[in-house]
């Protein structure tokens, strides 16, 4: 085997089961975060990877992610996300909808099915700092948001 062909068998593509997944990782109340791809388990350095889930009718508390970029997947359920420094903005995302979340922004994930629970994938920007949990007081009725692109209006 040639030198090259070595150094990809050992520091190429790695896959993390999901019975590996490591629920050792920064938490929020109410939902339950599972890493997959991290510093430790694969060498990655520029992003973060892994599940989160949500019982049926639970809410987790107000959160953000510091200066990472975070991307959603909703895999199973509809994601109603609640965000904003009192969190009065709400829009939902169901099974297939990708949810951008930018750095810093404070948000609330809400399972907003009855009996089924909730299950994303998450991806982020980076590492560090990724969980500030925050002791925030909600607006009373947040304002709907439905974004629609400059292309699809």
């Amino acid at each position: 085997m040639s030198d090259t062909n070595s150094r990809w068998r050992f520091n190429g593509v790695r896959v993390v089961r999901a019975a590996e997944l490591d629920s050792n990782t920064a938490q929020t109340l109410g939902m339950q975060r599972r890493a997959a791809i991290t510093t430790g388990r694969t060498g990655a350095s520029k992003l973060w990877a892994g599940t989160v889930t949500i019982d049926a009718k639970a809410r987790t508390g107000p959160h953000h992610h510091g200066d990472l970029e975070s991307v959603i997947y909703v895999v199973n359920g509809v994601a109603r996300l609640r965000w904003g420094d009192r969190l009065e903005f709400v829009a939902e995302a169901e099974a297939g909808d990708f949810i951008y979340v930018p750095p810093y922004v404070p948000h609330q994930e809400i399972n907003a099915s009855e009996d089924l629970q909730l299950h994303c994938v998450l991806a982020r920007s980076g590492q560090t700092g990724l969980v500030y949990n925050l002791d925030i007081e909600p607006a009373g009725v947040p304002e709907v948001v439905r974004w629609i692109d400059d292309l699809h209006k």
